[in-house]
């Protein structure tokens, strides 16, 4: 964690590292915890397991205040252990949380049965997006007219010509969508990894990161899940179409849509890696782009 902070945020990562033992202390005095196991990292993270003093089991996660850990904090709230882990105490100050305690190590991917597995997370996913986004949070549409003002001086960084006519593709789908961006509060995160089988119910959401927009944006996540054991099965075209038929069942999605925003979740993952030094298209979001439905 230490070293991935520095990376990422430079000296500030550092400062934070540095003030972190304290921090821990500060908390569970404040919030009269015991510790009740190893800690988990993140990126930019510590998950401590402890016992609140009434007997109640939970995990307390420090992590560098950022715009989106303040967009999970208002989720969390919002969503109040609705299909998602429950926030039972915050510092929104700190972006300190005290968290319902869930089996982290038992997620979704345990699932060897994919469509059981998609399943589970359709219908959390269809739970999530189901509330209306309060005020706070991120807008599809400003990150959609953000992307396409990107997507001129990223193409020049391409060196396939064909992957410059596929970003512009994208960039095409998602400026057609762009006027209607919808008002669902979005996971933007929601994946295999981010689901834990849980004790108040079989299995719960973590790690949200809030946005306000369509629920078709939102479904890259789940279609790239496990995506080793995907290419692995050698069907790949066939097996990112049942789950995308899965999702866009359950979550009751307009197809040519969800897929138009796909391929705007691909456009922003693409804008992100040539903005680190990327010259060409990942070969997995190739894949999944070609294996979509057509618009």
């Amino acid at each position: 964690m230490a070293s991935s902070c520095a990376r990422g945020f430079g000296e500030e990562g550092n400062a934070w590292i540095a003030a972190l033992p304290a921090l821990v202390a500060e908390f569970l005095d404040r919030w009269e915890l015991q510790r009740d196991g190893a800690a988990g990292a993140g990126e930019a993270s510590l998950v401590l397991p402890v016992v609140r003093d009434d007997g109640t089991r939970a995990v307390l996660k420090l992590q560098m205040p950022r715009q989106e850990t303040s967009a999970a904090l208002i989720g969390l709230r919002v969503w109040n252990g609705e299909g998602m882990v429950r926030l039972l105490d915050h510092d929104p100050g700190s972006s300190t949380m005290l968290l319902e305690r869930l089996d982290g190590a038992r997620t979704l991917a345990s699932i060897e049965d994919d469509d059981v597995a998609m399943g589970i997370l359709a219908a959390l996913q269809a739970r999530l997006v189901s509330v209306p986004a309060p005020p706070g949070l991120r807008r599809l549409g400003d990150i959609a007219a953000e992307m396409l003002e990107q997507v001129p001086q990223a193409v020049t960084a391409l060196a396939d010509p064909a992957d410059r006519r596929r970003l512009r593709g994208w960039a095409s789908a998602v400026a057609e969508l762009a006027g209607e961006p919808g008002d669902r509060m979005l996971h933007w995160d929601l994946h295999y990894g981010n689901v834990l089988a849980a004790e108040r119910e079989p299995w719960l959401a973590i790690d949200p990161e809030p946005l306000a927009g369509d629920p078709g944006f939102d479904l890259w996540p789940a279609l790239d899940s496990r995506w080793d054991d995907v290419v692995a099965k050698g069907d790949t075209r066939r097996l990112v179409r049942r789950r995308f038929d899965l999702l866009t069942e359950v979550l009751c999605l307009e197809r040519a849509r969800a897929t138009g925003w796909t391929l705007g979740r691909l456009l922003q993952n693409a804008l992100w890696d040539i903005e680190d030094g990327a010259t060409a298209l990942a070969p997995p979001a190739l894949a999944l782009a070609e294996s979509l439905p057509n618009r």
